[in-house]
């Protein structure tokens, strides 16, 4: 997975970046326990790689928004502490980016992502 501060040096390099006033990163992590408490030993991410691409091209398309990048690692084994997302949007107000990467996150969550706990 490409380290968090190389994909902002990546959204800095993008032709409109002059309009933007803030970046904000998402780092998803895998943690030792579950939702409901249970230990976890790690996971193993599936994504729908057609409606991620639908998603990253409507919020890019959101008012102030200059970039969105995200990467999921998928489809091997993860253990805990290991990064499984990574967003990074870059906008022109705190509102706009704010908002912005809190739906595309959910979206992607709930819409994208699903997820294989691998229980102790």
């Amino acid at each position: 997975m490409i380290p968090v501060h190389e994909m902002i040096q990546t959204i800095k390099r993008h032709p409109d970046f002059s309009k933007a006033g803030m970046v904000l990163a998402h780092n998803g992590v895998v943690r030792e326990s579950s939702r409901d408490g249970r230990p976890v030993t790690g996971l193993t991410v599936h994504v729908d790689h057609d409606r991620l691409k639908e998603l990253l091209s409507s919020y890019k398309k959101r008012e102030g928004i200059v970039d969105i990048l995200i990467q999921i690692e998928e489809e091997k084994p993860l253990s805990v502490g290991d990064d499984v997302m990574v967003i990074v949007v870059a906008g022109d107000i705190r509102e706009h980016v704010l908002e912005t990467l809190e739906g595309f996150l959910n979206a992607v969550k709930s819409e994208v992502t699903s997820k294989t706990e691998h229980f102790a």
